[in-house]
């Protein structure tokens, strides 16, 4: 009875050890909210281990809408150091949480990137296609689509797959390009008809890129540069410049207020906003934000026509919309 005593009372102190020990490192860890596809935070991750071998930093992939949502309730309280590839209608809601930090930043950016409160630095501009894969269309003897219209045949029932607004950027993008493009009433109907053919509304906006990769769909409402991304790796898509224009979002990057009194915190952000960002436009998003800036993505469209993004960084027009989109 004694030794069963003395062995608990082991095990009881070895798991405080272990609480403590917990607690500490998750005290010293550097916390990155992220809202890039995972090849991009797995690539960030690496890089800042390379980096910072003696640092707690850890990289955790969080939608726009949730992270712009559990900042709003945590405020300066929030678990995260650093914010990564925020939109920015969502970065204008809180950036009263955020750090000014532009002074941080060497990048030469373009005039019309540059945030004037300086309370985050922009961190890609982003614009979508339809990306088709041409073996499932093919197989099914259905024609590649080269407009919005046509997408709502029902012979393409259940191979259409968009990001959903109220998660992602990107679906919000397709979104409101289209509410510009035909006015609000018609654009609403114009989903409610879509709605029909999408097998799904993902919660990022990377998903339905995945999901033509997987074969559940034969067109995705995407991302550009993941669509070439995947056309290199030699999947058999194409990409097809929509009809009323490439929608375009741009997102930021920012530092939570009360870090910058952190080392570590600082010099793991500079790290991002100075050298990480131009490895990721190179090799992931080319979109220009910056001057001199260079891409060895093959096959990236740069001459293409821009849909119509009035009040695309409106917060107030964002939740005025999504309050009203049903999917």
């Amino acid at each position: 009875m004694l030794n069963l005593k003395k062995t608990i009372l082991a095990m009881l102190v070895v798991s405080l050890c272990l609480v403590f020990l917990s607690q500490s490192r998750n005290q010293n860890a550097i916390i990155i909210y992220s809202a890039m596809e995972q090849f991009r935070n797995d690539e960030l991750q690496k890089q800042l281990n390379e980096r910072f071998p003696d640092k707690n930093v850890y990289v955790m992939y969080n939608s726009t809408a949730k992270t712009a949502a559990r900042i709003s309730v945590e405020k300066e309280k929030t678990d995260a150091d650093i914010v990564v590839g925020l939109e920015s209608s969502y970065f204008e809601k809180i950036k009263d949480y955020f750090e000014d930090n532009q002074s941080l930043s060497s990048i030469p950016y373009l005039d019309d990137c540059l945030v004037p409160h300086r309370k985050y630095v922009t961190w890609e501009r982003t614009f979508g296609t339809f990306i088709v894969n041409e073996k499932v269309l093919k197989e099914k003897g259905l024609p590649i689509p080269t407009s919005y219209e046509e997408l709502l045949d029902p012979m393409y029932k259940n191979l259409i797959s968009m990001p959903d607004p109220k998660s992602s950027s990107t679906g919000y993008m397709y979104y409101l390009n289209l509410v510009n493009q035909l006015g609000e009433e018609k654009a609403l109907a114009y989903f409610d008809a879509l709605a029909k053919n999408v097998k799904s509304f993902t919660e990022s906006g990377s998903g339905p890129v995945k999901l033509l990769i997987q074969g559940e769909v034969g067109i995705a409402l995407g991302m550009t540069f993941q669509g070439v991304t995947e056309i290199n790796n030699g999947h058999p898509f194409r990409l097809i410049e929509p009809n009323y224009g490439c929608p375009y979002t741009v997102s930021g990057t920012g530092i939570v207020k009360g870090r910058l009194e952190n080392q570590d915190v600082k010099e793991v952000y500079q790290f991002i906003i100075n050298e990480f960002i131009q490895y990721d436009k190179q090799n992931f998003n080319p979109g220009l934000i910056y001057e001199n800036q260079v891409s060895s993505l093959e096959g990236f469209p740069l001459d293409v026509s821009f849909g119509n993004m009035t009040n695309i960084e409106s917060i107030e027009e964002k939740e005025r919309l999504l309050a009203l989109w049903k999917y």
